[in-house]
């Protein structure tokens, strides 16, 4: 890693933050985050875990700020992916997409196994860091109930629902059973078909997906 050099303390600990955040990226693309260590990410960052400890306390709050950029980079590239206006079923699919690429990116294990190696309350405060995704997936799953492109489901039990499906994707992904476009692709499929996404009155479908 190159030395840092910035030109005030603050400056230095921002980018310090940012190379020890970069380095828990670059570990989870081939390690899962249940199984990386503070040492492992101080030697990725090229510092010392003295000086790792004086920027998080211990692996949890290392966690949930690496939980907290990472849910503000999917939620910025969500919305930069899409053109104005676009419709629910589109919003959908790009969730879907970018949720298992994600996923594919940044092996993690299942929720129950995260929240028994995490703690409780560093798991409660994981929930909080990624409640803005499952707010972004009910608001698509209403505008479709509004729009009337898909059937008046309870949108609440309907997103818990393709969380549930998506997560179901880890596995599979981790031993390359599958890859990310054919699981996106499945379980968008699957989500519409379920949603009872119409066809226009052109005769085409909602969805490319559901041709």
């Amino acid at each position: 890693m190159p030395k840092i050099s910035a030109p005030t303390i603050a400056a230095h600990r921002a980018q310090t933050r940012e190379r020890i955040l970069e380095a828990v990226a670059a570990l989870t693309r081939v390690q899962g985050i249940d199984e990386i260590s503070m040492t492992d990410v101080a030697a990725e960052a090229g510092i010392t875990r003295t000086a790792l400890y004086n920027y998080f306390p211990d692996k949890p709050a290392l966690l949930l700020a690496f939980t907290e950029q990472a849910t503000a980079g999917f939620v910025d590239r969500f919305r930069s992916d899409l053109p104005a206006g676009a419709a629910a079923a589109e919003r959908l699919e790009t969730f879907i997409r970018l949720q298992v690429e994600a996923l594919a990116e940044h092996p993690h294990p299942a929720a129950a196994e995260l929240g028994a190696s995490l703690g409780p309350d560093a798991y409660q405060a994981l929930a909080e860091h990624v409640a803005p995704m499952h707010r972004l997936l009910t608001g698509i799953l209403r505008q479709g109930v509004d729009d009337g492109e898909f059937a008046a489901l309870p949108v609440e039990s309907t997103a818990r629902l393709v969380l549930a499906m998506l997560g179901a994707q880890r596995v599979p992904l981790l031993r390359g059973e599958t890859t990310p476009e054919d699981a996106g692709r499945l379980v968008a499929v699957f989500t519409l078909r379920a949603l009872g996404a119409r066809e226009t009155p052109a005769g085409d479908t909602a969805s490319p997906l559901l041709t």
